[in-house]
């Protein structure tokens, strides 16, 4: 009979011990998955800016030469 409650306890133990490292391993990966997340949106906006930043310079330039062509005779 003790033998069969101590058997039981082990498999209770077993099965409790396989429940948290399941949830151990699901939280890990939310939180991956969360970073990963994170990165890429942070990469977006770096992107997003840099592209912005070079529409401006090009639109800058180009205002620049043109102004300068004007000035120079060489634009209407």
């Amino acid at each position: 009979m003790a033998s069969k409650g101590l058997q039981d306890l082990k498999q209770q133990v077993q099965g409790a011990a396989q429940e948290a490292v399941a949830a151990a391993g699901a939280s890990a990966q939310q939180v991956v998955d969360q970073a990963t997340e994170a990165g890429q949106k942070a990469m977006d906006l770096v992107a997003k800016s840099t592209q912005e930043t070079i529409d401006k310079t090009a639109n800058q330039a180009s205002e620049t030469f043109s102004g300068l062509g004007k000035k120079l005779g060489f634009m209407s």
